[in-house]
């Protein structure tokens, strides 16, 4: 089985009203509960609201530079993501396929690296 990270860029997704909302949110947690049910699902967020970024961390001289927020030119969000182990790259594009019907919106598909991936054996990949 492979780890796939099936998620959405906040800014891709329009304006929705409370109700478009609720209806989604609804939709799309039937369908985690399915994905659930098949034993694919290893984590999913409630999605991100990226008014509440607690901060940015960089690498400056070897220490760690914490600024309060995002950085005010960073163009993209992490809207909300999950994790799937399934058997490959097809399985992975069909349950992002559900989701992106689910939700009305786009969605992103990445294959995590081999050997070390969380949830395995526990070792980092070198």
């Amino acid at each position: 089985m492979t780890e796939y990270l099936i998620s959405f860029n906040d800014e891709w997704v329009r304006e929705h009203t409370a109700e478009e909302l609720r209806e989604k949110s609804k939709a799309s947690h039937a369908l985690m509960d399915e994905m659930d049910a098949e034993g694919v699902l290893l984590f999913s967020n409630g999605g991100l609201d990226r008014s509440t970024v607690l901060c940015s961390v960089e690498s400056v001289d070897g220490n760690a530079v914490f600024t309060d927020g995002p950085y005010v030119e960073t163009k993209e969000h992490l809207g909300g993501f999950a994790v799937v182990d399934v058997a490959d790259d097809e399985a992975a594009r069909y349950w992002a396929g559900r989701l992106a019907t689910v939700l009305d919106w786009p969605q992103e598909v990445h294959r995590f690296r081999g050997p070390g991936r969380a949830g395995h054996d526990g070792s980092a990949e070198k």
